[in-house]
């Protein structure tokens, strides 16, 4: 006779890797304990969550584990044990993630969907302000990605054209001889109406096709020519996952902003609102440690993948204006337009949520050590943690081409170094959102 089982408690145990989420669910309080203590010491893993659930214990329940994408091979199998355990399981572990942006809605819109500000101003003393913007939380494909190979051509759309307009053509010259032979005026009736008709239709269906397949060629050859001309290190291109929003600068880090809460300015083009400039990793770092002291929020530099989505804002052209040096123009200060020098910031046009100056006037510093990308798709990445790699830095700068300003661009540079044209913005991580 089959024992019956008595309601349990589950606990459940969210992990996180370098690019996956673990979660493991126990009926087993002890065995809960022990998981945790291993995964917390397991060079693998970090343990970033727990979480308790109370639910029906199911008979032959042991542990079931959830393998997302990108996880190393030697971590945790899949352990099925029943639908009736996915089912309960799965609104309180992808719950804990704030809902994707879905690439169309406004700023303002998101932030009403998930309950917070669009917008945070940091009070930094002295009247000084440092404004943020909500960076919702979504997917996007980092790096330059190798353009699909189109398989119409534009042949296709001008044969039905030309197919269409020639059968169009045929029936106007026999309605015409047809009125010659009878010695009358021209006439249309219902039946030859309607040919007519679906002939030009079909001429017209070809038009369209021959203009959109030429539009898809022409972009096409354009993304063959970026990636072309791409650095190695923005290749593979790969999805990316952000599962949560966070702050990010309206604007990269001002002179006066930092004189404020540093003490002092290394900048040579000095001016209250130009950027910040010749300041290290290690500097931004101490910018971020003050500001969080001061304004009791968690705030860092951004990860790569956070600047990269946030510059791109939905975008896949070389710049979240365009492809050309023409669109750079309106949105960033760079070689040709700079005349050797930091502007103030926000004189630009900014992008989708609202950020200024992603490209150009100063590269920016991230988080992340410099590493090479994946070819899996990844969530929440952050870059190799190697102190003898250099950290990573984006966006392009006044004295440079405008290829070196591409949203995908990576730079690198040891951690106390001072390049001449490097500058930062900060990140305020909401209360939902996990500090790297």
């Amino acid at each position: 006779m089959r024992q019956k089982k008595t309601p349990g408690c589950w606990a459940v145990l969210l992990c996180r890797t370098r690019n996956a989420r673990i979660i493991i669910l126990t009926e087993n309080f002890n065995r809960f304990v022990a998981y945790s203590h291993f995964m917390h010491k397991c060079k693998h893993f970090s343990l970033s969550e727990a979480h308790f659930a109370f639910g029906v214990g199911v008979a032959g329940l042991n542990v079931y584990t959830v393998v997302m994408p990108g996880t190393p091979k030697h971590s945790f199998q899949i352990q099925l044990s029943t639908v009736f355990t996915l089912l309960f399981a799965a609104p309180l572990v992808f719950g804990i993630d704030a809902p994707l942006w879905d690439g169309h809605e406004s700023v303002d819109h998101y932030a009403q969907r998930v309950n917070l500000p669009p917008t945070k101003t940091l009070d930094l003393g002295n009247g000084v302000k440092l404004e943020t913007v909500l960076i919702p939380a979504g997917k996007f494909i980092m790096g330059t990605p190798e353009p699909a190979a189109l398989g119409e051509t534009v042949q296709e759309g001008q044969t039905i054209l030309a197919m269409g307009g020639a059968g169009a053509l045929g029936l106007l010259i026999v309605i015409l001889i047809r009125a010659i032979v009878k010695r009358q005026r021209p006439k249309f009736s219902l039946r030859w109406l309607l040919l007519f008709t679906i002939i030009a239709s079909v001429g017209l269906y070809g038009g369209v096709r021959w203009h959109k397949t030429s539009r898809a060629w022409q972009e096409y050859e354009a993304a063959q020519a970026r990636y072309a001309v791409a650095e190695s290190d923005e290749k593979p291109a790969h999805e990316e996952t952000l599962t949560r929003p966070c702050y990010m600068g309206k604007f990269v880090v001002t002179q006066e902003q930092y004189q404020q809460v540093i003490g002092n300015n290394p900048s040579k083009c000095r001016g209250p609102t130009n950027p910040v400039e010749m300041v290290s990793w290690e500097d931004a770092q101490t910018f971020c440690k003050n500001l969080t002291e001061q304004t009791k929020l968690a705030v860092r530099l951004p990860t790569e993948a956070e600047w990269e989505y946030s510059c791109r804002a939905g975008t896949r052209t070389a710049y979240y204006s365009g492809n050309t040096d023409k669109d750079l123009d309106r949105v960033a200060w760079f070689d040709a337009n700079s005349k050797n020098t930091t502007h103030p910031v926000g004189l630009k046009e900014a992008n989708a949520f609202g950020l200024y100056d992603m490209h150009g006037n100063l590269l920016q510093w991230c988080e992340d050590f410099y590493g090479g990308y994946p070819k899996a798709a990844i969530i929440d990445r952050r870059g190799l943690e190697n102190s003898f790699v250099p950290r990573v830095l984006r966006g392009g700068c006044w004295y440079a081409e405008p290829g070196n300003c591409r949203s995908a661009r990576r730079w690198r540079e040891d951690t106390r170094e001072l390049p001449v044209a490097s500058g930062f913005r900060v990140v305020v991580v909401t209360p939902s959102s996990r500090t790297p």
